[in-house]
């Protein structure tokens, strides 16, 4: 059980020990550059951790909102975010209501998760995501078998999204900015809702 991914004490173990290989203090330079000419819009961003990326969406006039279903995420978030923490809820992303959303951002959410929750959060995203909107992030592009962070190959990541989205926008440049864990492995894409 401690070492399922899918469970709210497998992250409050690490945040808590301090073994978050994974988070990435900082906004990362494409989505600085993306967000810059987007009109505001209401923002998820599942799996948040630490949440740096709130403070960019709310500083630009997005309404976003930070989930996160660990005690410690959520602790660790707003003491980063302090006056923006009214913008976290502690949810688990699967049972969560409050949708539709214009936005929801990726960033090492579905690389958390265990490969067998992937069709399940393929599905919610499309509830989660209004007609129209995007899904937008960085995914982690591997075929490593162990995890977290669990690689998705690219053809593996179109077959989840492609009921429901289509591809509108591909970086296929790794971000320079990545984290060691990640690096040479990450790629911004977005993803449109189908009308």
């Amino acid at each position: 059980m401690a070492q399922d991914s899918s469970r709210a004490d497998f992250w409050d173990t690490r945040f808590r020990g301090g073994v978050t290989p994974w988070d990435a203090p900082g906004i990362p330079l494409l989505l600085k550059k993306w967000i810059e000419n987007r009109t505001p819009c209401r923002v998820l961003i599942p799996g948040c951790g630490t949440g740096y990326e709130v403070r960019l969406f709310a500083g630009r006039g997005h309404d976003v909102l930070a989930i996160d279903f660990s005690d410690a995420a959520i602790e660790a978030a707003s003491k980063e975010l302090k006056e923006l923490s009214s913008r976290l809820k502690k949810a688990d992303f699967f049972a969560f209501e409050g949708g539709p959303f214009d936005l929801v951002y990726e960033r090492a959410f579905l690389c958390a998760l265990p490969r067998r929750l992937w069709p399940q959060w393929a599905r919610r995203v499309a509830e989660l995501v209004r007609p129209g909107g995007e899904l937008a992030g960085f995914f982690y592009l591997d075929d490593n078998e162990r995890g977290p962070p669990f690689g998705v190959a690219p053809h593996a990541l179109r077959s989840l999204l492609q009921g429901a989205f289509e591809l509108s926008e591909e970086k296929a440049i790794p971000p320079a900015d990545s984290i060691p864990v990640f690096k040479g492995k990450e790629v911004w894409q977005v993803w449109r809702r189908k009308l």
